[in-house]
């Protein structure tokens, strides 16, 4: 197997490539159960945010991410898109995602709750990596849904084309292979 190896926050990994297509591989960068990465690389994300009232993101990697960043700028919450209706979920709102990283298009749910904690607040979406924007997107669509102001979208890394937007904050650069 080959390995891309990154260089962030004074960490180093190296990532497996893997291969999507015949035209297309991807550095895997899985946060999950990096206790260390996240540690190291919350910081940097939460000091680069504008002002904001609610942190959200999308079911499941950003999940670690954002729960550090919460507690970085003393929120005592946050929020996280689900990937399926769950039972104590009322009258939720969903839009529909295709990532790089799925087969198959998915959905996005907030529940009611969520909504009323998004509505007219100041939101940074916050994910691992930003790649093509589809998962991006998509939780955008959500939070302006449900009437959210969003001032922040940010990442670890961002991902090919993903370093040349304006519009992200990101620490790192992921090339595509």
């Amino acid at each position: 197997m080959k390995y891309y190896t990154l260089n962030i926050a004074g960490l180093k990994r190296d990532l497996p490539i893997i291969k999507l297509s015949d035209s297309l591989s991807i550095a895997s960068f899985v946060i999950l159960g990096d206790t260390e990465l996240v540690e190291k690389t919350a910081p940097i994300l939460a000091n680069k945010l504008p002002e904001i009232d609610v942190l959200v993101t999308a079911e499941a990697k950003g999940i670690p991410l954002i729960y550090e960043i919460s507690k970085i700028l003393n929120l005592k919450s946050y929020i996280v898109a689900r990937k399926s209706v769950k039972a104590y979920m009322e009258n939720p709102i969903e839009v529909t995602v295709n990532s790089i990283t799925t087969s198959n298009p998915q959905k996005l749910y907030l529940n009611n709750e969520d909504v009323k904690k998004i509505k007219g607040k100041r939101v940074a979406l916050i994910d691992d990596v930003i790649s093509t924007g589809q998962s991006l997107k998509a939780l955008e669509d959500l939070v302006l849904k449900a009437g959210g102001n969003i001032v922040a979208k940010a990442a670890i890394l961002a991902e090919g084309d993903a370093k040349d937007r304006k519009d992200i904050i990101f620490i790192e650069e992921l090339p595509l292979f």
